[in-house]
């Protein structure tokens, strides 16, 4: 294999996101055996989540070179925790802007070019030991803000962009026997971060669930599932393709059991290539809705031509379909009223490395409030969210993460050159779209999500356009949305219909005032 060198000068190209980084994926969970999958104990999956060796740097030129390498050392280094903001740990200062970029102000930047004198540059390190039996190792980065580079040992593995979304790499080809050196270099700005201006905090650094993982040798690397109602909402009809990591012959048992515990699919299929499809019809079905979130678990069960079993993976399936009937929107046949918020991942004390139990607590305050409906305003959150909304029952616009309103409106006047971002731009096409395709494999399971969006307020054009086009290509079972000002005409337009409002609901209180002091 040839030696790759990372060119930091590509941080400032549009173009260069990903570098070696592994397709995106459903995030399906994997266990060795039955066993494990009860005690929810993974054989084939390490967390790296803890104390990292850390050093942090005011911007590119005074970042420490070389740290990657094998002989460096990095153990007299300072400590930092992962998850964790480097803002929220005592490194620089968390910043809040809406609509202006953080650079605004302090450096003048055209379109994709990044800040040389405040560039946060926080340098990682982790060492492990491979666990005995993997043969194959891969690192997952659940959330890097904003863009990582990556080595192993010295030797460069890849590069990513995209905050809100997984970042995976094979780190097999650089192992060697014993001690590991895992060396990551993220950058506070980047190309990447015209595409990241959303209104909240500004925080960077490795913020969400780090960890190792193997796979099996006959193994399901992504899946998608379609579970639909049929004959008047009565029956249900299953469909799931899935892809393996190799053409063997293998086995695919399938369970599917209610929220009764009643079995409903019990089958095994043998399979041959890389690719398959598991259908089936499920009579008097149970429908899922924010208002009543039944959930079929499914078992599938994986064993190799010899029988062995090699894997068994776990999955929450909803039936239910979601349309718009005219001008209404339906969940199975019936009319959907949202009551809903935008929700930020955000938390006093840990930023957007929210802990598990502070998600749950969100969704708890949010049932006892009568909310049904949630927009991940304005990115991908944590997986684990999802993964509630099935159960609790909520509507989920999920949302790409994309905005760049400091590109095109600038002290309250809207515009179009040569700096609005993403617009018909070619050189954002690829990165626009890769940032769907991020989302959406990785989310497409889950029955809570019922829209698709495009982000927020990053004007119009052909790359957003195409975005559009590829959520309904790619997924026509779901709606897709995007909310932007597209010109000063429409501008006017809103900010005159948002004064109306105002002065309605003005009027309203007012009159409510008065009456309240007549009955007095």
């Amino acid at each position: 294999m040839e030696e790759k060198i990372f060119d930091i000068s590509k941080l400032a190209d549009s173009t260069y996101f990903a570098d070696n980084r592994l397709p995106a994926h459903s995030d399906h969970h994997y266990y060795a055996n039955e066993e494990e999958m009860l005690n929810e104990e993974m054989f084939m999956r390490q967390s790296l989540n803890g104390l990292w060796y850390f050093s942090y740097a005011k911007n590119l030129a005074s970042r420490i070179e070389g740290f990657e390498q094998a002989d460096y050392n990095c153990k007299i280094w300072d400590t930092i925790r992962v998850p964790a903001h480097i803002q929220m740990e005592g490194y620089g200062k968390p910043q809040y802007t809406n609509v202006a970029y953080p650079w605004d102000g302090h450096e003048e930047l055209n379109e994709g070019e990044i800040p040389t004198e405040n560039n946060p540059i926080a340098s990682y390190v982790k060492y492990f030991t491979v666990p005995q039996g993997w043969n194959e190792v891969f690192v997952s980065f659940q959330g890097v803000d904003s863009a990582m580079a990556l080595w192993l040992n010295g030797k460069f593995v890849g590069y990513s962009e995209d905050s809100c979304t997984p970042s995976e790499f094979d780190l097999t080809p650089y192992l060697v026997e014993g001690e590991n050196k895992l060396a990551v270099q993220v950058y506070r700005f980047s190309s990447a971060s015209w595409l990241e201006d959303q209104d909240f905090w500004r925080f960077s650094g490795i913020y969400r669930d780090v960890y190792l993982y193997t796979k099996p040798q006959v193994h399901v690397d992504d899946l998608f599932i379609h579970a639909t109602p049929c004959n008047d909402y009565k029956d249900g009809k299953l469909s799931i393709d899935f892809k393996w990591n190799n053409e063997n012959t293998k086995k695919l048992a399938v369970k599917l059991v209610d929220n009764e515990e009643n079995v409903v699919i019990d089958t095994v299929q043998e399979i041959t290539g890389a690719t398959s499809v598991f259908t089936a019809d499920v009579e008097n079905v149970k429908l899922w809705s924010a208002e009543y979130p039944n959930l079929y678990k499914a078992t599938f069960t994986v064993k190799d031509e010899n029988d062995n079993v090699v894997e068994i993976i776990p999955q929450n399936i909803g039936f239910r379909e979601f349309k718009m009937d005219g001008n209404i929107m339906k969940i199975n046949g019936k009319r959907i009223v949202f009551k809903g918020v935008n929700r930020h991942e955000f938390d006093c004390y840990y930023g957007r490395a929210i802990p598990e139990s502070k998600i749950a607590h969100d969704l708890d305050i949010m049932k006892l409030n009568n909310i049904n409906a949630i927009r991940t305003s304005h990115y991908p959150n944590n997986s684990k969210l999802y993964e509630l909304c099935d159960i609790y029952g909520f509507y989920v616009i999920d949302e790409t993460n994309m905005e760049t309103h400091g590109s095109w409106q600038i002290r309250g006047s809207v515009r179009c050159d040569k700096n609005t971002v993403p617009n018909d731009h070619p050189h954002w096409h690829e990165a626009v779209l890769d940032r769907a395709k991020s989302m959406l494999e990785r989310d497409k399971n889950h029955a809570s999500i019922i829209i698709w969006s495009c982000g927020n307020e990053s004007y119009g054009g052909k790359n957003i356009y195409d975005m559009s086009e590829y959520f309904r290509k790619a997924d026509p079972s779901r709606l897709v949305h995007y909310e932007a000002f597209a010109g000063t005409v429409l501008m006017k337009q809103v900010e005159k219909w948002y004064w109306l409002c105002l002065m309605n609901v003005v009027m309203m209180a007012q009159a409510t005032w008065k009456a309240r002091c007549i009955q007095k």
